[in-house]
């Protein structure tokens, strides 16, 4: 008796307290309003002054606390999608597994949605267990408790600019430690793309992924095929355009990622010289991130599958197939195959197969095809190619500066630089290319002639 009064009492001792979140405030956030959208701020706003509560959510947060610069402002509400939409002049719900407001200020948007609840039984989901429908609403805490990482379940209110942080997302932070919330093997079922998430994020922070997150990944990474198409570009996008896209690449074949999104990748690496272009490919793009440059998605896509469409078309020409046909199957068929797990928009491969059919056209200089070559709409990104080509010893490095120096060039410049390459002395192998002789046009015959009535 005495014994189970004392277990009681030690019970009640060290039995765990229910915390409430942290309200962290600015001198230990660091976050300066300042940097804060303005037009986030605003729906924040407005929504308080009708009665709801309204805060700046995720990745915006968390960015502003370590420094970064966010490329786009969230706000999360206990007001729904149909009570949101009334209160802005331009605002319309989007979404059908996730649904959402869109709230438009000229160019920005500020995607503002509903507090939601943890996944839950009555929910539809696939075979696999990820999540097809998710608009169940709930509470503050209970929306914290379902976003993906401590570090995103971080809400700043711009009207005291205090952070909240149910789940210590702040001090996961300052450690640069990428910490899931609740089971990670669940968390997983629910959204594979979380893996990549975990990835990138860790990469672009130069942290780590918290061991218990980390173990998982390595037997749950065919989830990733199950994911659409479409949301698996996004997220490809996404990472190769954080700063840091190579770490990630190389984090993503470490933990067995990487063969749902890009399948060609590993032959790629592979052959020779294919990681070194790979790795200037995805290093100017860093530089140009980091530099707050503006980077194109077409050139991306077409630096990391030219090694293949290269491959391709060097053996179909190998075969005796001539060099713009053999081209064109080779570039068709690595597309072909990327498509039918990565859904790369239309658009963006129209420009892919632009940028790598000019390359063969860059090998020889005279006036008209100069001409031509450049009113192309994707001259300079072709251009651009060429010098990561040369860059990795693919082409003569003097001609591509040429026509690098004539991409920069005005248009007076240009006509000096084709007038000046007139008359130097041609080429030797263009001199002793055989000249295609021209077929005079054929005379119709000559009409009968008609006797007179």
């Amino acid at each position: 008796m005495i014994t189970e009064t004392i277990k009681k009492f030690v019970g009640r001792l060290f039995k765990p307290v229910a915390r409430g979140p942290q309200r962290i405030p600015r001198d230990k956030h660091g976050i300066d309003r300042r940097n804060v959208s303005r037009h986030a701020i605003k729906v924040c706003d407005v929504l308080r002054q009708h009665g709801y509560s309204a805060y700046i959510v995720g990745g915006a947060v968390r960015d502003l606390i370590v420094g970064l610069e966010p490329k786009d402002f969230d706000v999360a509400t206990d007001a729904t999608p149909e009570q949101i939409r009334p209160l802005f002049r331009r605002a319309r719900i989007i979404g059908r597994r996730f649904q959402l407001v869109h709230v438009v200020f000229g160019p920005e948007i500020i995607e503002t949605s509903t507090f939601r609840a943890p996944a839950s039984q009555d929910q539809e989901t696939d075979e696999h267990g990820r999540i097809l429908r998710d608009n169940v609403f709930g509470s503050h805490e209970e929306d914290a408790a379902r976003r993906d990482f401590t570090m995103n379940a971080l809400y700043y209110d711009p009207h005291t600019e205090e952070v909240i942080d149910f789940h210590q997302g702040v001090h996961d932070l300052k450690k640069r430690q990428v910490r899931i919330i609740g089971d990670p093997a669940q968390r997983y079922r629910e959204d594979p793309v979380r893996m990549l998430r975990a990835v990138r994020f860790a990469a672009k922070l130069n942290g780590t992924i918290d061991p218990a997150t980390r173990e998982p990944i390595g037997t749950m990474a065919s989830l990733i095929e199950n994911v659409p198409a479409s949301r698996l570009f996004d997220e490809m996008l996404k990472l190769l355009t954080c700063g840091h896209a190579m770490d990630c690449l190389r984090q993503l074949r470490a933990d067995g990622l990487h063969h749902g999104m890009l399948p060609l990748l590993d032959v790629v690496l592979e052959q020779p010289g294919g990681e070194n272009f790979v790795e200037l490919a995805l290093e100017r793009t860093d530089k140009r991130v980091r530099a707050g440059k503006s980077i194109s998605p077409s050139f991306l896509f077409a630096a990391l599958l030219w090694q293949q469409v290269d491959s391709r078309w060097k053996q179909l020409r190998a075969q005796g197939e001539h060099t713009i046909p053999a081209l064109v199957r080779a570039a068709d068929s690595v597309l072909d195959e990327q498509t039918e797990k990565l859904a790369i928009q239309r658009r963006f491969s129209s420009d892919m197969r632009e940028i790598w059919f000019m390359q063969p056209r860059f090998e020889r200089r005279s006036g008209k095809a100069v001409y031509r070559l450049i009113e192309q709409p994707r001259f300079r990104a072709a251009c651009d190619f060429l010098q990561l080509r040369a860059a990795a010893g693919e082409f003569d490095s003097v001609l591509a500066q040429w026509w690098m120096d004539l991409a920069n060039a005005d248009d007076a410049g240009r006509a000096e630089m084709i007038e000046e390459l007139a008359r130097l002395p041609r080429d030797p192998a263009e001199a002793s290319a055989p000249r295609k002789r021209r077929r005079r046009p054929r005379r119709p015959p000559a009409a009968h002639a008609t006797p007179s009535e």
